[in-house]
């Protein structure tokens, strides 16, 4: 069904899993260590310290930034 088609952030999280060789609660976790920054701070965090991509970065951040308690 169209209507089941994943948006957002989240459409990313099959090719992040399979590129880089961990669940999404890896990244979530990794993400947790650096809740203190703004944005575009953990994005670049992402990119420097496992080398990932931007979009892949952004997608993460955005998702933990916007479903985190």
């Amino acid at each position: 069904m169209a209507d089941d088609k994943v948006m957002g952030p989240a459409s990313y999280f099959p090719s992040i899993e399979k590129k880089y060789g961990e669940p999404i609660d890896y990244w979530m976790t990794q993400l947790e260590s650096v809740s203190d920054l703004k944005h575009m701070e953990q994005v670049a965090y992402l990119k420097t310290e496992f080398g990932m991509g931007h979009g892949h970065a952004n997608a993460l951040v955005g998702w933990f930034r916007q479903h985190r308690a």
